[in-house]
Formats: structure tokens, C-alpha cells, sequence
């Protein structure tokens, strides 16, 4: 009876330490709620969403990019990636997704935009963070990359590379 009790006590330590392993990990990596906001008209021809996680980096690589169009007769809307259920891709010209990959797969509600809206796939741009930089989902095109601070303007000049090709196509 007590090398059964032991064993229950090192089965249960062992569950403790994971389960706050687990705790801390996901206290420590997950990523924050995204502000909503828009700027311009929504009346503009042109329409851009930003589907973003709240992080420093990507918040850094948001502003950039609304700053980029901000003067532009384009109306820009900004939104958490959980939004992204409410989205109809047919109100927008260009779609961009800025997420992390949580837990060696993408954010659910990416993953089911992604399936969703795959005959709108010629309007969606994809920015794709992890902790090797290299994960992306097969069938998207994906910027990919670490969440570097000191490369904030490669990844904004390759978001904007492939957003004009989208926005400046009804010229």
C-alpha cells in the first residue's frame, strides 16, 4: 500500500507541475486583445482590414501600415483576430492577418477565416509569427518570421509589397 501511495503522489506532483508549467506558459505567450479603430470613410471605394493580436511587435507593424494608407482615400479597419467570424471578405479590398502561431498550429478563428473565405484568397495577405519563424499553414503564401523588434520595417515593407498589388488594383 505505500508504493502505491507513493506513486500517487509523484503521478499527482507531476500533474501539479504541468498543469503550472501549462498556467505559466500561457500567462507568459498569449497573445493580448487587439483595439478596434477605424480611420477614414467607410464610404471609400478602397477598404483595408488589419486582423491583428495584441503584442508590441505586432502593434508596431499595425501602426506602420495605417500610417502608410492613412493619407490615402482608402478606409482602414482594425480588429482583434476573434472578430474575424463577423467578417464578410467581400466588403474589403485588401485583408490583412497578422497572428501568431499558438501551440505548433494557428489561431483557430484564422484557421476557419482561411477555410471560409477560400475564394477570396487573391485579397488576403498573411503575416505569420513564431518562435522559429518558419511555420506557416501549406496552402497560404505567408509572410513568415520571428517577432523581432529590429526588423519591424522588413516585415511592414513586405506587408505593403503585397497590399498595393491588392489596393491599387481597381486604379
Amino acid at each position: 500500500m505505500k508504493l502505491l501511495k507513493k506513486i500517487s503522489l509523484i503521478v499527482l506532483a507531476i500533474i501539479i507541475i504541468l498543469f503550472l508549467w501549462a498556467t505559466w506558459y500561457k500567462y507568459e505567450y498569449a497573445m493580448e486583445e487587439s483595439k478596434t479603430f477605424q480611420v477614414n470613410s467607410p464610404d471609400f471605394e478602397k477598404r483595408l482590414l488589419i486582423a491583428t493580436q495584441g503584442s508590441v511587435f505586432k502593434d508596431s507593424i499595425t501602426n506602420r501600415i495605417v500610417n502608410q494608407y492613412k493619407s490615402d482615400s482608402i478606409f482602414i479597419k482594425v480588429i482583434d483576430i476573434s472578430s474575424l467570424t463577423d467578417v464578410d471578405p467581400q466588403n474589403y479590398t485588401a485583408i490583412l492577418l497578422i497572428h501568431t502561431w499558438e501551440n505548433w498550429k494557428p489561431p483557430y478563428v484564422i484557421r476557419q477565416f482561411i477555410e471560409r473565405t477560400d475564394d477570396q484568397q487573391d485579397k488576403i495577405v498573411v503575416l505569420t509569427t513564431s518562435g522559429g519563424g518558419t511555420y506557416q499553414m501549406p496552402e497560404i503564401d505567408a509572410i513568415t518570421g520571428e517577432s523581432n523588434l529590429e526588423e519591424i520595417s522588413i516585415f511592414v515593407d513586405k506587408i505593403i509589397d503585397r497590399l498595393e498589388l491588392k489596393l491599387r488594383l481597381k486604379d
